[in-house]
């Protein structure tokens, strides 16, 4: 049997990001403000092709629009 995350065509990272909002959201209000400012980040990344480096993209972004074109691919579910 397939793990769940990997059956629905989500990287286990993406997964793993998805259930931390989940939980962060479930807290009370002083414990989720905390929670929410750990969960912040300001990563970057760039992709590689034959040695160049590409531009660079922050993460968090990249994930949003990820996870718009993933859920208008799946019809709004």
């Amino acid at each position: 049997m397939s793990a769940a995350w990997k059956a629905s065509g989500i990287t286990y990272n993406r997964y793993l990001a998805i259930a931390a909002r989940v939980v962060r959201r479930s807290l009370k209000d002083d414990k989720r403000l905390a929670a929410e400012k750990r969960g912040e980040m300001d990563l970057r990344f760039a992709r590689w092709d034959n040695g160049k480096q590409g531009e660079n993209k922050n993460l968090a972004e990249a994930n949003e629009k990820a996870f718009a074109e993933h859920a208008k691919a799946d019809g709004g579910a």
